[in-house]
């Protein structure tokens, strides 16, 4: 795209590494920012500098935190028999606003995918096994993501729980509340009708 200068180029096709922004998204962006808000821009690059440099990873739960130990591994207040895993920390927050949940979390920070060099190690399934044999965790609550590899990676989570002694339960799937079955997708449809329970 020529656009005049090679610097605008640059922060176009720079913005483009952000999810869902094609070339005119981030034409849009750019033009934005240099036209009507370059205050915004600049707190924006400071933000995002300062993120970059300072976030890192939780050692115990994996999470973004710019400490050793995120402020909610380090809450005393929560429950430490219940350990939910987590794909990305997108999922740990949508779990945290949504649910109550008042237990501990663990993120993978991905699933199970040979074809993206995503394996056990990547997953850092190896600390959550060591987490596991402390036997402070009585349950582990497996989240992830109803896909294919969700499923492998959950499947994965449910054995490393049994060798431990601990009880694995996965998130419910199926019929979203609110919704029609005439409009549900097959395979949704065909997994809560396998995975249909006894009312009480």
């Amino acid at each position: 795209m020529s656009t005049g200068s090679a610097l605008l180029a640059e922060l176009i096709e720079a913005l483009r590494c952000l999810p869902g922004v094609g070339a005119k998204s981030a034409q849009r962006m750019a033009f934005h920012v240099l036209e009507r808000d370059r205050a915004g821009a600049r707190r924006l690059a400071e933000r995002l500098g300062a993120a970059v440099e300072r976030i890192g990873n939780c050692r115990r739960c994996r999470g973004f935190s710019e400490t050793e130990i995120c402020s909610l591994c380090a809450n005393s207040g929560r429950d430490a028999s219940l350990l939910c895993v987590v794909e990305s920390p997108v999922d740990q927050a949508a779990v945290e606003v949504a649910t109550g949940f008042r237990g501990h979390y663990f993120v993978l920070l991905g699933r199970l995918s040979p074809l993206d060099g995503l394996g056990p190690r990547e997953l850092g399934l190896d600390l959550l096994a060591e987490r596991l044999r402390e036997g402070e965790v009585k349950e582990l609550i497996v989240a992830t993501n109803p896909t294919v590899e969700g499923e492998a990676t959950a499947h994965l989570l449910s054995q490393l729980a049994r060798e431990a002694g601990v009880r694995a339960t996965r998130l419910a799937h199926g019929v979203p509340l609110g919704g029609e079955l005439e409009f549900i997708d097959r395979g949704t449809l065909a997994h809560a009708f396998g995975s249909r329970q006894t009312l009480t």
